[in-house]
């Protein structure tokens, strides 16, 4: 198949001379890089250092400002613990079975098994079983609203949990995650007779979307392969908008060329804007995301750009501090419902992967029931679900507001099955028409949400209206970008008017 592409902005060209991209020096990035669990004064745990979790607690922090010469970095290397780590993790194929030996290092380059499967991270769980449910509790909360490297961050507060083995030093991060999480009180009363529905703005990050919790785990891993001298000159990915955003700041902050292959036409202009701004190599290509994403994975395979789209597994393990987040906002107690939007699936398997651990770890006793929600333009996991899981066929994408859910053959169709399947889960899809009043519905109650957020909200209704999802079941629904990177999508007319008619009543004109 012929692809026409353009190039939207070349200064990588010019200083990386692309595609060789010249590696690039920086005096910050040139530290060696020992493997060990960071440790600072605001929480000096040491898991590798402890075999006893019965009588571990975590220290107050220390009231003492850092030194004047010294940034947050260097304090935590002065804190930092010399005992050697006992934490790991490790690729894996996904769903192996107990007698698989396949497994290779997180620092080396693979996405696929040798079957051509896709990967897991898989972590030592005998190691991190010793330590209790409440330890962990009680370490991730310490860490909650602190400037602490890396700990300010939502998703390397769980660190041990993600990169066990990442020096802090080669961590890239915006302190992303710890997000709001949305008592949506008009919405659920008025819309739908709830009193305990809530919302997860992962939108309200450094760059606008959920797909920073996954990208500081990629491009510090990849800052880390740099610094071990691996054959790592870009990162690169396929993307409806969101991700080549993520992508594109997290390497500018780390000195790291980054490529980008974006739907020509297909993604709002925010979204555009973004990776230019960042100084990615953009390239705009005559193809649907699918044809992106094949473009890229052939790129990948010639050339040592490295690949970042979530066949990555890295970017599940930032993913899933999501519904950590989530049960420490609730104070440990599990909700009944958690509703996702899915386009190339990865994060209804993150979410999952996150309920799972916790439960695994004695954190909680339970998961929630998991919805995955599709536009009905892009549905192939809906028609694969309503098939009772028979036979699944890839779609060809029709165009929907919600663009970077338009995926026709999603990458993580696997994984999102085992995720639904083993949390008693369920797919719903969403019209244009439906999820655009759900988008006006809501927003008329104080919220600015994004077309992926109304197809979830959509999922919810009709489950709600169907007698699924009970008037007293807290649910929470994952809003994954924010609303002001879809603001073309809010001049739908007919839909605010709608919306607007029946909320005045009587007090409308008559015309």
């Amino acid at each position: 198949m012929a692809y026409s592409c353009s190039l939207f902005h070349s200064s990588l060209a010019s200083k990386s001379n692309f595609p060789l991209l010249h590696h690039r020096n920086h005096p910050k990035f040139n530290r060696p890089a020992p493997i060990v669990i960071s440790c600072s004064s605001s929480s000096t745990f040491d898991p590798s250092s402890t075999t006893s979790s019965s009588n571990n607690s975590t220290p107050s922090p220390q009231k003492n400002r850092r030194l004047a010469d010294e940034n947050i970095r260097d304090e935590a290397r002065r804190h930092r613990s010399t005992a050697k780590n006992t934490l790991s993790a490790k690729y894996v194929p996904f769903n192996a079975g107990p007698d698989c030996t396949e497994s290779y290092s997180l620092d080396e380059i693979v996405y696929r098994s040798r079957s051509g499967g896709l990967l897991d991270v898989q972590h030592d769980m005998e190691a991190l079983k010793k330590f209790d449910g409440a330890y962990w509790r009680e370490l991730f909360d310490s860490r909650v609203g602190k400037t602490t490297w890396p700990y300010g961050s939502g998703v390397w507060s769980k660190k041990e949990w993600v990169l066990p083995e990442i020096d802090p030093d080669d961590i890239v991060s915006a302190f992303e995650g710890n997000s709001n999480l949305f008592w949506a009180e008009r919405f659920g009363k008025q819309f739908l007779g709830m009193n305990d529905l809530w919302v997860k703005h992962c939108g309200i990050s450094h760059t606008g979307s959920f797909k920073d919790l996954g990208m500081t785990v990629l491009v510090s891993q990849v800052n880390r392969l740099r610094k071990l001298k691996r054959p790592v000159v870009g990162v690169g990915c396929a993307s409806t908008g969101d991700t080549s955003a993520a992508l594109s700041a997290y390497c500018a902050a780390a000195g790291i060329p980054s490529i980008v292959f974006l739907p020509a036409n297909k993604i709002s202009i925010a979204q555009l804007v973004q990776p230019i701004a960042n100084g990615a190599f953009v390239l705009s290509i005559d193809t649907d995301f699918d044809g992106c994403m094949k473009l890229i994975r052939e790129v990948t395979a010639e050339l040592p750009i490295y690949l970042a789209n979530s066949l990555n597994s890295l970017r599940l393990e930032g993913q899933k501090t999501a519904a950590i987040e989530i049960l420490q906002q609730f104070d440990w107690e599990v909700p009944d419902w958690v509703i996702v939007p899915g386009g190339n699936l990865g994060n209804i398997y993150a979410f999952y992967k996150g309920f799972k651990m916790c439960q695994e770890l004695g954190l909680v006793d339970r998961i929630p029931r998991l919805v995955c929600a599709q536009a009905a333009n892009a549905n192939p996991l809906y028609l694969y679900f309503k098939s009772e899981w028979n036979e699944f066929k890839a779609v060809k994408a029709n165009t929907t507001f919600a663009s970077a859910i338009q995926i026709g053959d999603p990458v993580s169709i696997d994984r999102a099955v085992y995720a639904l399947k083993n949390s008693n889960g369920i797919v719903e899809e969403a019209t244009e028409e439906e999820l655009m009043d759900a988008m006006a519905q809501a927003d008329s109650t104080g919220m600015f949400i994004c077309p992926h957020t109304g197809v979830a909200l959509t999922a919810l209704m009709k489950l709600r209206k169907s007698g699924v999802i009970g008037a007293g079941d807290r649910t929470v629904v994952v809003s994954t970008a924010h609303g002001l990177k879809f603001t073309q999508s809010k001049a739908d007319f007919g839909s605010v008017m709608d919306v607007l008619m029946k909320y005045l009543g009587d007090k409308a004109p008559k015309h």
